[in-house]
């Protein structure tokens, strides 16, 4: 029987309870039949390490997870530590440690689940935004001078490099062949920003010419937007930059739901390191240690752990027991509108997990 050896990364706030939740998931999931099983470490990095040892993760923690099978991390953020501190110290730090350079995000409306767009039909809104996940905005490049006195001055740089965005668009091109409609999207925001943004937009040119089957169109950011809201079934499949994909992705959510239900997978497409999975949503201390956080974005961030395993056949399983769930009011948690807990959810997903007799028994 195969093991994969899975690392687990709460971090912070809800991730505290999600990401158990996750491990109890596919615990359940293994003993329900599967030829495999799991292998878990846990590693508590995040704002209780960063008071104990005054950074987010050890210096060498990337060596600690070079081995692994994949990643199930949690969430970043405590309200006692700078966000850019959080944020860096331990999320990207994974991220373009492992160069996960293309974050991946489904988003669909799942069954029972009342999104807000009330004109949006069953399959209008069934999208996935690949998110270039190692520069663009987040490249870190900048720096503050004089700080204090009147003259301060600051600067973040956009880097994009021919590579990356190569790669990237790549990537994205190949996942709209590969769903059904075999569109694409690529934002842009080239009519204001004339260099980085430009080239952006002549590399998705060049690489379409790769991929005459799949069919293409260009999109400002700040329309996309409105696109998203008015004509949410004109999309499919849509890539943008480290920032832009960022913001985009949590409209996505919203308007399929709730941010509790996003899943996000930051890819190393080479598979040189180990991939790292996620729910989107923060790390909410306002709900923290009250059972309250919705625990399906972890789900369905296992369920894309699991193809990225090269188990289809599981994360189908898990999927259709996470569309049962979500399916019946009774178990929508307080994000949907519900009173149902974490632990609530939790035991229904993996009640129909179980085999067959056990469930019957039940």
């Amino acid at each position: 029987m195969k093991t994969y050896r899975i690392a687990t990364i709460p971090g912070d706030g809800i991730g505290k309870e999600v990401v158990p939740a996750g491990r109890e998931v596919l615990e359940a999931l293994a003993a329900g039949g599967e030829r495999f099983g799991f292998e878990f470490e846990d590693f508590g990095w995040g704002g209780d390490y960063f008071r104990a040892h005054g950074e987010m993760m050890p210096a060498d923690g990337l060596d600690a997870l070079r081995g692994k099978d994949a990643i199930l991390f949690g969430s970043a953020g405590d309200p006692h530590i700078p966000d850019h501190v959080t944020l860096w110290g331990l999320r990207l730090k994974i991220c373009q440690g492992f160069d996960q350079y293309a974050n991946v995000r489904p988003t669909r409306i799942l069954p029972g689940i009342d999104g807000p767009l009330k004109r949006c039909g069953p399959g209008d809104l069934d999208w996935v935004i690949v998110r270039e996940n190692s520069e663009g905005e987040y490249a870190g490049v900048g720096g503050r001078v004089h700080q204090g006195h009147a003259i301060e001055a600051a600067t973040d740089v956009s880097m994009m490099t021919r590579a990356g965005v190569e790669r990237i668009m790549r990537f994205a091109f190949s996942l709209a062949r590969s769903r059904p409609r075999r569109q694409l999207t690529v934002i842009t925001k080239s009519n204001a920003q004339r260099h980085a943004m430009v080239m952006w937009d002549e590399i998705a040119v060049q690489v379409a010419r790769e991929f005459p089957d799949v069919r293409w169109d260009k999109e400002l950011v700040d329309a996309a937007t409105a696109r998203m809201v008015n004509r949410p079934a004109s999309l499919d499949t849509i890539v943008a930059t480290n920032l832009h994909a960022d913001i985009l992705s949590d409209l996505a959510a919203a308007l399929a739901g709730s941010l509790g239900i996003a899943p996000t997978g930051n890819i190393d497409p080479q598979r040189r390191f180990p991939s790292m999975f996620e729910p989107i949503h923060g790390s909410a201390f306002d709900i923290m240690g009250q059972g309250l956080a919705n625990p399906v974005g972890t789900f369905w961030s296992v369920v894309m752990m699991l193809e990225h395993l090269g188990e289809p056949e599981a994360a189908a399983r898990l999927m259709r027991a996470i569309e049962q769930v979500t399916a019946d009011a009774s178990l929508h948690t307080r994000d949907l509108g519900g009173s149902a807990t974490t632990a609530d959810v939790t035991r229904a997903v993996c009640a129909l997990l179980a085999p067959l007799p056990e469930r019957q028994a039940a």
